[in-house]
């Protein structure tokens, strides 16, 4: 138990170390107006580099990632069912579908699938 303990410590203290000479060695300015502004071909920009971002677009992105993450712990399910109990195995998914719809209902409810809004 001791050794982990130590282990440890030595694994914390050499990543510590080495944040901080990386963070002091990376030292940049960022006074230079040259180096912040895009470049156009030696011109001033005309147009801002930043465009304005949808948030619409950021949400349907996130609510995608997170159904998607859904039917990937989903499909084992499928397999796993001839190798289990029957009863454990439709409590389970019966739970999880559960909270997918209550989730779905939710995300309905509070309009993050209205694209029109």
């Amino acid at each position: 138990m001791m050794m982990i303990a130590i282990t440890t410590f030595l694994i914390l203290m050499i990543t510590t170390i080495l944040m901080t000479i990386a963070n002091i060695l990376s030292k940049k300015t960022f006074m230079d107006r040259e180096k912040n502004s895009p470049f156009e071909c030696g011109f001033d920009p005309f147009n801002s580099a930043r465009l304005p971002f949808s948030i619409q677009f950021f949400l349907i992105a996130v609510i995608f990632l997170i159904f998607d993450v859904e039917i990937a712990l989903l499909m084992p399910m499928i397999i796993i069912m001839k190798m289990s109990n029957l009863t454990s195995w439709m409590l389970v998914s019966f739970f999880f579908i559960t909270i997918l719809l209550i989730g779905l209902y939710h995300e309905w409810n509070q309009g993050a699938l209205n694209w029109a809004s």
